[in-house]
């Protein structure tokens, strides 16, 4: 089976081109639903977050204090990267559950979405790369227009993300910028693959 990352900043549109392929019938490994799933539901994972960052890392009721970990995120680099070293390979290892399942299940190709293909190691465990791009200011307002985030929050959560922006060699772009149309890109690169 072939596994191929559909990655990008945020804003760019990638879970826009996941779900497209999810329609024509591909399974695709959200990576963001499932690390969340995991900080909630994987054992290791909350005792290890609630060693580093206390009791208060986790509600009364048990679910996850979201804006706990975020203030801390965004406000801290060795605190998201002591987020990332915990969740990142909780998230691997449960990927690589997943594509297993795909491939015993007959898949020919799955596809993984993830804004931090490079960040988290992703990049090794898949055969393809599918880049998402749109130009900055649209991508602002499109966060902007979903989540209710300042542009100054966008800017500063484009720019935690950088490195992950870049598109690499081998990466094959796919172009959201509003004008140039996006199915068309999507089955040519089916195609090649």
């Amino acid at each position: 089976m072939k596994l191929i990352a559909i990655t990008g900043g945020i804003g760019c549109g990638k879970s826009v081109v996941a779900h497209m392929v999810k329609i024509m019938g591909y399974e695709v490994y959200d990576c963001d639903s499932r690390a969340k799933a995991l900080m909630i539901n994987d054992p290791e994972v909350k005792k290890q977050l609630t060693m580093a960052f206390g009791e208060q890392t986790y509600l009364d009721d048990g679910t996850l204090n979201r804006q706990h970990l975020s203030d801390l995120a965004f406000a801290d680099s060795n605190a998201l990267a002591c987020i990332n070293g915990i969740v990142h390979p909780a998230t691997a290892r449960d990927l690589q559950r997943w594509a297993d399942s795909q491939a015993r299940q007959g898949a020919k190709l799955a596809f993984v979405e993830t804004a931090l293909l490079r960040t988290a190691g992703l990049d090794r465990v898949v055969d393809s790369v599918w880049h998402v791009t749109a130009p900055t200011d649209i991508r602002i307002r499109r966060v902007m227009t979903r989540s209710g985030l300042t542009a100054q929050q966008v800017k500063d959560r484009i720019a935690a993300q950088i490195a992950e922006d870049n598109l690499a060699t081998g990466e094959h772009a796919i172009i959201n910028d509003n004008t140039t149309a996006l199915l068309p890109q999507v089955l040519q690169l089916l195609i090649q693959e």
